[in-house]
């Protein structure tokens, strides 16, 4: 039981590290060949509302949480990346995410997107090396959009000047402080360069915004498939330690280390989404 609590352990560390890289880039991929289809056919999502709801199903009239709506470009970073929809921890681990109470990217007002800092690719780990001045790019179903970094900003810092009427901004906002250990919020702000795209107002608000989707929240939704799973790794458990003595060690082990490996993994997803979601 002790060394399969170690295994456990040593799991998690290992799948936070670099088994989830693997799982970002597999959901980027389907992402991105979703995101190809939906332009090239004029049927991505240029606003809140689902562009293909169910009329029998109210809970399906908005964007689809995790579903693909931009394409985000950093020369800077060498990043380009699928921009997702919704920003629980668990919609996090496959790309960042548009925060579901402002206007899409291009569009007019103050975009969010928030991602992560270490974990699951780490997509805004370089966030905090970015210049004043250096192009950012976003591409929707309405066009491309291009912004201008102003500054980064941590807490306590200045605020960026107030928008102008008619123009836009995106803010980009990851953990600060050291990987997998986060002291705050870092924030980088830029301004779109040139008119802002055709602009379809939030359906949410601040208010009304589930808590998980803020910045540096946590997926308390994990909590009961985390219970459940971890039941059945604690069964496994067990299990292999009876049956190394009625059926012998190297024989139970052959059979149980997939099995076990599994459990692990989707255990140390689930503790992951109690995580801070930007981590």
């Amino acid at each position: 039981m002790l060394t399969i609590l170690a295994a456990v352990l040593i799991g998690f560390a290992a799948w936070v590290s670099f088994g989830s890289k693997l799982y970002y880039a597999r959901v980027q991929y389907a992402a991105y060949q979703t995101l190809r289809y939906e332009f090239a056919n004029q049927t991505g999502p240029v606003g809140p509302l689902n562009p293909n709801p169910n009329p029998n199903n109210s809970s399906e009239q908005l964007d689809p949480m995790g579903s693909p709506v931009a394409l985000l470009e950093i020369p800077a970073l060498q990043m380009r990346d699928v921009v997702l929809e919704g920003t629980t921890g668990q919609t996090l681990e496959g790309g960042p995410g548009h925060l579901r109470d402002t206007p899409l990217p291009g569009q007019q007002g103050v975009s969010v997107i928030l991602g992560r800092r270490a974990a699951y690719g780490a997509p805004f780990a370089g966030l905090g090396s970015l210049q004043p001045g250096e192009p950012i790019t976003v591409v929707t179903q309405e066009g491309v959009a291009h912004y201008q970094v102003l500054d980064i900003r941590r807490a306590g810092s200045p605020l960026p000047p107030s928008l102008a009427a008619g123009s836009g901004r995106l803010v980009l906002v990851t953990a600060d402080g050291a990987p997998f250990d986060p002291t705050g919020e870092l924030y980088v702000d830029a301004d779109l360069v040139g008119s802002p795209l055709p602009t379809v107002s939030p359906v949410l608000t601040s208010a009304t915004l589930p808590p998980d989707e803020n910045a540096m929240s946590t997926d308390t939704s994990a909590w009961v498939p985390l219970f459940l799973w971890g039941q059945l790794l604690l069964i496994a458990s067990a299990a292999v330690a009876w049956l190394s003595r009625a059926w012998g060690r190297w024989q139970t082990w052959l059979v149980a280390v997939p099995v076990l490996m599994y459990l692990c993994v989707i255990v140390a997803d689930e503790v992951t989404r109690l995580l801070p979601n930007i981590m």
